[in-house]
């Protein structure tokens, strides 16, 4: 497989993480290492990247792309592990993260992976495909109407995810739902006519929460969010490119949260709470991607990237 990826605001990315000569940087999100081999560019001779990955087939694909050798480690993992995986590989703080969220191009356009609706294909979406966690088929065909329906309808923000549950429950029923084509065909047949004959692919939103519930994204995400900011030196930056609007809510309340003061209330003479700012926010508003990068990715088009920098010692 030619672990193909184009990175998402490129350019952006590698300005806001302020890049030099003997950087600590991790890519938490490695995927096809677009975003890695630039940053392994920039901070070279003696800086040190950290490519983490819990697919099999990115972090191959990284070791023929990447110079490794001292200077780049590769970890298979979750990011949602980051305390452990960067204990681990003895790395002794980190001075940039990047966390490109989503699914990469060749796990979406691979049909075995089981994340396409456009092939008839075994319901997986599991990001690490050996682990033992419950597939999308697990769910289909586990899940009550009313679980079902919150995943679809939270996750995938679809407006028929009851009508969507209702058909799934009662096809299941009848004999149990294993593939991407017969769940699409169920989609089809519960979401009206009129409804499927404009915007994206009708199974578009319930696949993407599926993953999500599979992969218990948001969840994760916040984790690894909170243990990024613990390893980062002072002055260090954490840069987050969302694709969905739960994603870039997970990161602006994190965010947000990491860089309020004093919490006393407003008519105390002086703050008793100590609390101190850990983050200052680097970008107000979610930085997107240009007119042109979108037509030459359409990948990028709902990209959201936003930035925070740990506090320095007073």
């Amino acid at each position: 497989m030619e672990y193909r990826h184009i990175p998402v605001l490129l350019a952006e990315v590698t300005q806001q993480l302020s890049l030099h000569d003997g950087s600590i940087i991790v890519d938490c999100t490695l995927g096809g290492a677009g975003h890695a081999k630039r940053v392994a560019q920039l901070i070279a001779p003696t800086g040190i990247l950290v490519g983490i990955d819990q697919d099999d087939a990115a972090l191959a694909a990284a070791a023929d792309t990447l110079p490794l050798g001292q200077h780049v480690v590769l970890l298979k993992g979750n990011f949602g592990d980051l305390d452990r995986l960067l204990a681990e590989a003895s790395i002794p703080y980190v001075d940039g993260f990047l966390f490109d969220l989503g699914v990469s191009s060749p796990q979406l356009d691979v049909a075995g992976r089981g994340f396409t609706y456009q092939e008839d294909v075994p319901l997986d979406m599991r990001m690490d495909s050996s682990s033992s966690q419950l597939t999308a088929a697990d769910i289909i065909n586990t899940y009550s109407e009313q679980d079902l329906t919150r995943v679809i309808r939270e996750y995938g923000e679809e407006r028929w995810a009851s009508r969507i549950a209702a058909f799934i429950v009662a096809a299941r029923g009848r004999h149990q739902v294993t593939t991407t084509g017969e769940l699409v065909e169920l989609i089809k047949n519960a979401i009206p006519a009129a409804a499927r004959r404009t915007g994206p692919h009708p199974a578009r939103r319930t696949f993407q929460a599926l993953r999500m519930e599979v992969n218990h994204e948001l969840d994760v995400l916040e984790h690894g969010l909170r243990s990024a900011i613990k390893w980062l030196s002072p002055g260090g930056r954490i840069v987050v490119i969302s694709y969905h609007s739960l994603e870039d809510g997970v990161v602006k309340r994190v965010f947000a949260e990491e860089s309020v003061g004093c919490i006393c209330p407003p008519d105390m003479p002086i703050c008793r709470c100590g609390q101190e700012p850990v983050l200052r926010l680097i970008t107000r508003k979610p930085v997107v991607p240009t007119a042109e990068e979108i037509e030459g990715n359409q990948r990028a088009r709902s990209a959201r990237l936003r930035v925070a920098e740990k506090q320095k010692a007073q």
